[in-house]
C-alpha cells in the first residue's frame, strides 16, 4: 500500500510556494509508492485583516512586502515579485482554494481519477500555477477570470468546474478540509501529515526529515517489532 500524505496549504502562503521542490523530489523518488491528498487551511481567508492587524506595527503592507522578499532571497528555486501585496492584494485565499476543490472534483468523477501528465494531476499543476502566478507574476489568482485563464492554460475545462461550484459540492468539499484540519489541529501552512494523523510535519522542514518519516512507514516490520511511528 502507498504510505498517504495529506498536505495542508494556503495558496497565498510563501512557505508553501518555497515547499514545492519538495513534494517534486518525493514524486522523482517515491512515484506511486506516495500519494499527495492536497488539502487547504485558510491562513489568508481574510488576507486585508491579517495583513493590517499582524503587520500593523511593522509596516503593515509594506513591512510584508519586504519579509517576502527576504525570504524569497533564501531560496534559489523561487521568485518574489518586487511589488508583491503592494500593486496587488488578493482579497481571500479561500476564492483559490474553492476553484481548486472544483477542479479536483471533476478529476475524481472523469474516467481513471482525472487527467494526469508529467507534473501530476491537473489539480496538483494548478495549484503551483496559481502560486506562481502570484508570487512571480503579481497576478490577483482570487480572481476568477485569473484562475480561469490559467486552468484553460494547462488543459482544464471550466464548464465542468463552474458547475461544481454552483451546486454547492465545491464549498462542500472546502468545509471538509477545514473541518480535517480542525479535527487534526493543523497549525499552519505547509503540514505533511502522514501515518493517520499520527506524525504531523509542519513549517519549513528540511526534505531529508519529511524522508525519513516516509521511508520508516514504507518499511515493512518484523512481525514482533512494535511500531514507534
Amino acid at each position: 500500500m502507498p504510505v498517504s500524505i495529506k498536505y495542508f496549504s494556503d495558496v497565498l502562503c510563501i512557505w508553501a510556494y518555497a515547499s514545492q521542490i519538495r513534494l517534486e523530489e518525493i514524486a522523482r523518488n517515491f512515484g506511486a509508492d506516495v500519494q499527495i491528498d492536497y488539502r487547504f487551511c485558510s491562513v489568508f481567508g481574510n488576507s486585508a485583516d491579517k495583513i493590517s492587524r499582524g503587520w500593523a506595527d511593522k509596516g503593515a503592507y509594506a513591512g510584508f512586502n519586504r519579509h517576502l522578499r527576504e525570504v524569497g532571497k533564501t531560496f534559489s528555486h523561487i521568485d518574489v515579485h518586487p511589488e508583491i501585496w503592494l500593486t496587488t492584494r488578493p482579497a481571500s485565499s479561500d476564492s483559490a482554494h474553492l476553484f481548486i476543490k472544483a477542479v479536483q472534483i471533476v478529476e475524481l468523477k472523469s474516467e481513471g481519477g482525472g487527467n494526469s501528465g508529467a507534473g501530476g494531476p491537473l489539480s496538483a499543476q494548478l495549484i503551483w500555477q496559481l502560486r506562481r502566478a502570484f508570487f512571480q507574476e503579481c497576478r490577483d489568482i482570487s480572481q476568477r477570470r485569473v484562475q480561469h485563464a490559467i486552468a484553460e492554460q494547462i488543459g482544464i475545462p471550466i464548464a465542468p468546474v463552474e458547475v461544481e461550484i454552483n451546486n454547492g459540492a465545491a464549498f462542500a468539499s472546502l468545509a471538509a478540509d477545514n473541518l480535517q484540519r480542525d479535527q487534526l489541529k493543523i497549525e499552519g501552512s505547509p503540514t505533511f501529515v502522514l501515518n493517520q494523523g499520527r506524525q504531523k510535519l509542519y513549517g519549513n522542514l528540511g526534505y531529508r526529515v519529511i524522508e525519513a518519516n516516509i521511508r520508516e512507514l514504507l518499511r515493512e516490520p518484523c512481525i514482533s517489532e512494535m511500531s514507534w511511528c
